[in-house]
């Protein structure tokens, strides 16, 4: 089995290939548009996974954090692909952790999601990493699938020792900075 190298999304470069495999891969459409405002907004929040010797990434993740409601910091995991013929090697499991791994060093509360409810192998995949069934989104895709809502609550690191990364908090009186995002999560896919 060959290895496997994840590293954090670098640029425009990386787009044709992180539009490729979502588009071969997941049955909502994106336009540009959608892939460059998570890209250019959270750059931190997107990972690639390329096997050794290759140049070509058989996986991808794109994520966001922001202030919801002025209430949570939340993460949203907005695209995650993997190429059917590296699927069940761990590196879906990889990509996610990677990019909660980041945002916990930003401060989430949560982690939120959208699958297709008949999806078993997300829903498999995401459980087994801790996230939970919030809510069923009748109609949500515009293949006229439902959906499940999925959140993982992250609890505050009391122990910095846990994270190789520590606990990043703000100094006294000056607040992190952070898109502040009221629609829900429900805009990307035109709704």
């Amino acid at each position: 089995m060959a290895e496997i190298m994840y590293r954090q999304y670098i640029g425009e470069s990386d787009l044709p290939h992180i539009m490729s495999l979502v588009q071969s891969e997941l049955s909502e459409p994106y336009v540009i548009y959608t892939y460059r405002y998570f890209l250019h907004q959270w750059p931190q929040l997107a990972f690639l996974a390329i096997p050794a010797g290759s140049s070509v990434p058989i996986g991808v993740i794109v994520c966001k954090q922001s202030m919801h409601k002025h209430i949570s910091n939340r993460g949203y995991i907005a695209m995650l692909s993997v190429n059917k013929n590296w699927r069940k090697r761990g590196v879906a499991s990889t990509l996610v952790r990677r990019s909660v791994e980041v945002m916990k060093r930003h401060s989430v509360n949560e982690v939120v999601l959208e699958t297709e409810y008949d999806n078993a192998a997300a829903l498999s995949l995401y459980e087994s990493l801790g996230f939970i069934r919030e809510k069923r989104l009748y109609r949500f895709y515009l293949n006229g699938k439902d959906a499940f809502r999925l959140v993982l609550a992250v609890p505050p690191d009391t122990d910095q020792s846990s994270s190789p990364y520590g606990r990043r908090v703000p100094p006294r009186g000056q607040p992190l900075s952070y898109v502040v995002d009221d629609d829900d999560d429900e805009w990307a896919s035109g709704r």
